[in-house]
C-alpha cells in the first residue's frame, strides 16, 4: 500500500510544506489568537480524523491525531504560542497584555457563576483550605471542565481533554506507574524538545526533575480534569500492562542518607553445628545450670506445698520433706540427661 498524503486527503490541506505549521494543520488563519476558535477547530478535526482510526490507517490516524493535539496545546498556551509565533516571524509590540484572569474572573466573564457569588465561594474555599477551582466544583456551581479551563487560564497553561488524547506507548513506558500515581499526571508525547504531561495542577519541581532525568528534556504541563487523569492512569497503567521500571538501588546504610541515622553493623550470629554432640560455650553452660537450679527449687517447693495441702494443713514431717527431696533429685536427673550437658 502506497502511503497517502493524509494532510491533503483527510484535512484538505493543499500540497506544500510537510508537516504543515500549527495554524495550517488546524485550518486557522495565521497567528489566530482566539483560544475558543483554536479549540473549536481542533475538536472538529479530531472527530473527523477518528473516522479513519481503523484498519490499515489506524497507526497513521493516531499519529495525525497527536499532531493535531500538539498544535492545539501549543497555540492555547500563551507563553508557548508567543514563542512559536516569533519563530514564524511574528513581531510583538511592547504593550502586549500578559495579565491572566483568575479562576473566578474567568467564570464570571463566561457567565458560569454570578459576580454576587464570588464572596461566598472565596469564604467557602478559605474555610476548607480549597482552591477556587475545587470550591466551585464542590459547591456545584461549575462543571469540572469549566473549572479546570478557568484554572488553566489563571496559570497560563493549556487545557486538555484526555478523551481525545492517544499518549505514545514509549513515553508511557518510560514514566513508571508509581510516579504517575504519586503526582497524578499522565505523560503524553514530545513536542519541540519538551515532554507534554497532563497534570491536575501546576507541576512541581519534583515532577519536573523526574521527567528531566528520565527523558533528558524539560516538561511542559497541561491541565486536565482530575477524574479523567485517574481514569487514564487506570487505563494505560493497568496491572500487568506495563513493566514497572526497576527502582534505583537503595543507598547502603552508611549514615549519609538524608534523614537516616548511622547504624553500627550487627554482629552475625554464628551458626551452631548440628547434631547431639555440638559443644556449648561456657556462657551457655552457665545459663543452663542457672535454669536447672531454679527448676529444682520450684519442684521441691511445689512438692512440699502439695503434701501440706493433702495433710489437712498439718506441717510437713520428715516423710514429706524426704519426698520433696526425692522429687527434686528426680527433676535434677532429668535435666541432667536432657538439658544440662
Amino acid at each position: 500500500m502506497s502511503d497517502i498524503d493524509v494532510y491533503k486527503e483527510w484535512l484538505g490541506i493543499p500540497e506544500g510544506e510537510r508537516p504543515p505549521d500549527h495554524y495550517t494543520i488546524l485550518r486557522l488563519v495565521q497567528f489566530e489568537d482566539s483560544v475558543e476558535k483554536i479549540r473549536e477547530n481542533y475538536r472538529k478535526l479530531n472527530a473527523h480524523v477518528r473516522k479513519y482510526a481503523t484498519g490499515q490507517y489506524l497507526k497513521r490516524s493516531q499519529e495525525l491525531l497527536n499532531e493535531l493535539a500538539k498544535a492545539m496545546l501549543c497555540l492555547t498556551d500563551p507563553d508557548a504560542k508567543h514563542e512559536y509565533d516569533e519563530s514564524l516571524g511574528r513581531e510583538f509590540t511592547g504593550d502586549t497584555d500578559e495579565s491572566a484572569d483568575t479562576v473566578l474572573q474567568y467564570l464570571v466573564a463566561r457567565n458560569v457563576i454570578k459576580r454576587s457569588q464570588v464572596s461566598e465561594i472565596e469564604h467557602f474555599a478559605d474555610a476548607r483550605g480549597l482552591t477556587h477551582r475545587d470550591a466551585v466544583i464542590q459547591m456545584k456551581l461549575a462543571e469540572p471542565e469549566d473549572a479546570t479551563r478557568a484554572l488553566a487560564a489563571e496559570l497560563r497553561m493549556s487545557f486538555i481533554d484526555l478523551d481525545d488524547m492517544l499518549p505514545e506507548d514509549d513515553v508511557l513506558d518510560r514514566l513508571p506507574r508509581h510516579v504517575v500515581k504519586r503526582h497524578s499526571c499522565l505523560p503524553l508525547f514530545e513536542d519541540r524538545g519538551k515532554l507534554l504531561v497532563a497534570c491536575v495542577d501546576q507541576p512541581g519541581p519534583e515532577l519536573e526533575d523526574e521527567v528531566r532525568i528520565r527523558f533528558g528534556m524539560p516538561m511542559r504541563g497541561v491541565l486536565a480534569i482530575p477524574r479523567t487523569i485517574n481514569q487514564a492512569i487506570a487505563k494505560y497503567y493497568a496491572a500487568g500492562m506495563r513493566d514497572e521500571a526497576a527502582p534505583e538501588a537503595a543507598p547502603k546504610a552508611t549514615g549519609k542518607a538524608r534523614g537516616s541515622k548511622t547504624e553500627k553493623p550487627k554482629p552475625e550470629k554464628k551458626a551452631r553445628p548440628q547434631g547431639k554432640s555440638a559443644p556449648l560455650s561456657d556462657e551457655e553452660k552457665s545459663q543452663r545450670r542457672a535454669i536447672s537450679l531454679i527448676a529444682i527449687c520450684w519442684a521441691v517447693i511445689g512438692t512440699n506445698g502439695l503434701f501440706y495441702v493433702l495433710n489437712d494443713f498439718v506441717p510437713p514431717g520428715f516423710g514429706q520433706i524426704a519426698g520433696s527431696l526425692v522429687i527434686g533429685a528426680a527433676v535434677a536427673g532429668i535435666l541432667k540427661l536432657t538439658y544440662w550437658k
